[in-house]
């Protein structure tokens, strides 16, 4: 690969690939993240390939008999916890092999996270600290993998996008400071003040080079590269954040360990780029151009200045058109509410802001019953701004979803996904629907189709009290090895017979071919059990809801009726009401998707109650969509 971005021959580079056009409209689109370390390393067995065809190989599918086959003394909880924090061997072409796994899901787009050489010798296989923007992790494969990776995905109609980091590099040098307590090298603390550097990092982690200097090119593994980034002035040196929404400390201080890259100074309007930083956007025009993306998935937004965001956004945008992807999807990763996530993307240029830490736990509240679904769905009412249609704003400037590899909304000490309690086993599939049926671009994370649990083994090990380490429970291994999920080992999770991921599956063929439920406005139902009182769902006392949540996606004059049932232990009834404007008395309604697959194609009647209403069944917790006959 390059060692410099002066050596990449642009001309030759661009005039070789054919480039893939972007979607019509992002809204359109399904996403499914995954980290590649943790997804396929095509050693499975009995899965079916893109053709459909059963391929043989060495790890068997997981089976319910297999759950904590890995933690079964605290022997192996221990070796079960420590190989969540190491790399277990996914690569790209083991993504490339599930592609038809994916597609029959009704995945169109893949978020994949970072997939450029991370420091040699340390455990980072999430991928989020990159030593070489110009090299791909050898753990995940070769840079034609990636290549042939997207091409794969865009022959089998998926979109791809690409997981990229500009705030910070890798822990790519070390400190010249010492704890006084201790007496050891240390991370120091943001205090405004610049700190001074021992050295770059050579392969063994020592900081054993002349910082900043350029290193010797054939030394690879030291410092970071291109050869650009080891020049003065790259790194802020302002040591480690603490107060994580302190300006300016949030975009001048470093990640943790990993090292904080000065992108430029002023205003938003008036954002003067560093040379480091058009170094950064440089390396990634060159992965678009070689790879052929769709799309990029900018990590810490929060922790750039917004100037430095606006001017790679625009930057991208242009050099994205300038070979015909025309919607290059840039979304940011903003941590903070949703004003903030809405007045960042405005600000920015950037297409659309994923998590929104508010969208996440509300809609995982309103499923579970604990929080009044109308605190998810008035998230959606208004755009702040004025003279913006809320609907058409939100439904593909938003990425939606309620599990990730961070949720940072857990905090640090405990983490497990939707699915790690009672509630949320029983009600996967009901939040999987209500995601993938409200606004906005929905996103799946990987397992959740399988109904993953992300969750340390409480019975043999209390629950872990040290920062930072829950985050590997929520990063199963989809296809097994020494930390699969479900506290099991050997046992991959490609199981497409499964009742989750038919149900789902069926679900996204539905949001595919209505519109509605891809493009149109929407409202939260009032409900009445006798047809007379009507009332919108609410918790009442301390006690979990149990109730149907009902909504309407409306796209011009039709009107797509869905609805959810938060008791996982009785189906219920409810009139749900519909717009009075749209439909008339004596109107039919056909149930067009039910977990209850006997009920489709039945017929209801609206009637005038509460304007109109029609009479709805929900199995315990099922999913039901209906439409105008």
């Amino acid at each position: 690969m390059f060692s410099s971005i002066n050596n990449i021959p642009w001309t030759k580079l661009l005039k070789q690939n054919h480039y893939h056009p972007s979607p019509r409209d992002w809204s359109d689109q399904v996403i499914y993240f995954l980290l590649i370390d943790r997804f396929s390393n095509e050693l499975e067995d009995g899965y079916r390939d893109a053709a459909g065809r059963i391929v043989q190989g060495s790890t068997p599918l997981f089976s319910p008999a297999d759950a904590n086959n890995a933690v079964q003394t605290t022997a192996e909880v221990q070796n079960w916890e420590n190989a969540g924090t190491q790399w277990l061997g996914g690569t790209l072409n083991g993504i490339k092999s599930k592609l038809g796994y994916l597609k029959r899901l009704g995945v169109t787009a893949l978020w994949i996270s970072p997939v450029l050489r991370q420091r040699p010798g340390v455990d980072d296989y999430h991928g989020y600290g990159i030593q070489n923007f110009l090299e791909v992790d050898p753990h995940f494969g070769t840079a034609q993998d990636f290549k042939e990776l997207v091409g794969a995905a865009h022959a089998a109609g998926l979109y791809v996008i690409l997981d990229v980091i500009l705030n910070h590099s890798a822990d790519v040098f070390q400190y010249d400071t010492v704890d006084p307590a201790t007496g050891q090298p240390c991370v120091p603390v943001w205090t405004g003040a610049t700190y001074p550097v021992a050295g770059w990092r050579d392969p063994g982690g020592v900081p054993s080079l002349p910082f900043p200097a350029p290193v010797n090119p054939p030394d690879v593994d030291s410092a970071v590269w291109p050869r650009e980034l080891q020049a003065d002035g790259v790194f802020t040196c302002k040591g480690r954040i603490a107060n994580w929404d302190a300006i300016p400390e949030k975009t001048e201080g470093d990640f943790i360990g990993l090292k904080d890259i000065h992108h430029g100074t002023g205003p938003v309007d008036e954002y003067i780029p560093s040379a480091a930083f058009h170094t950064v956007i440089d390396a990634y025009r060159y992965w678009i151009a070689f790879a052929d993306v769709d799309g990029f998935r900018v990590d810490t937004v929060k922790h750039m200045d917004p100037g430095a965001t606006r001017y790679f956004a625009s930057a991208i945008h242009e050099f994205a058109q300038s070979i015909g992807k025309d919607a290059f999807f840039l979304v940011g990763e903003i941590t903070g509410s949703r004003d903030e996530a809405i007045g960042l993307r405005d600000a920015t240029g950037l297409d659309a802001a994923l998590g929104l830490a508010d969208v996440q736990g509300r809609m995982v509240e309103a499923v579970k019953g604990w929080a009044n679904p109308a605190e998810y769905f008035d998230l959606f009412r208004n755009s702040i701004q004025a003279g913006k249609e809320s609907h058409t704003w939100f439904r593909n400037h938003v990425v939606t979803a309620f599990d990730d590899h961070d949720l940072v909304r857990q905090g640090s000490s405990y983490k497990a996904r939707f699915a790690a309690d009672q509630d949320g086993r029983a009600l996967e599939l009901a939040i999987l629907a209500m995601n993938a049926a409200t606004l906005g671009i929905p996103c799946i994370y990987y397992g959740s189709e399988q109904r993953f649990d992300g969750k340390f083994p409480p019975e043999v090990n209390p629950r872990p009290a040290d920062d930072f380490k829950a985050d590997r429970y929520i990063r199963e291994a989809m296809f097994g090895g020494p930390f699969g999920s479900f506290r099991s080992r050997g046992r991959h999770f490609f199981d497409e017979s499964g009742a989750t991921y038919q149900h789902l599956a069926d679900i996204l063929a539905l949001r595919k071919r209505e519109l509605a439920l891809r493009r149109g406005r929407q409202y939260l139902r009032p409900l009445s059990e006798d047809g007379l009182s009507f009332w919108y769902p609410e918790r009442i006392g301390l006690g979990r809801m149990t109730s149907i949540v009902a909504w309407s996606r409306i796209l011009s004059n039709r009107e797509v009726v869905c609805a959810v049932n938060t008791d996982w232990a009785a189906p219920l009834t409810a009139w749900v009401t519909v717009d009075a404007a749209l439909h008339s008395a004596g109107d039919q309604f056909e149930c067009i998707y039910s977990t209850d697959k006997s009920t489709i194609g039945s017929l209801v009647a609206a009637e005038p109650r509460n304007g109109l209403a029609i009479r709805i069944d929900v199995p315990a917790a099922g999913f039901v969509v209906l439409a105008p006959k």
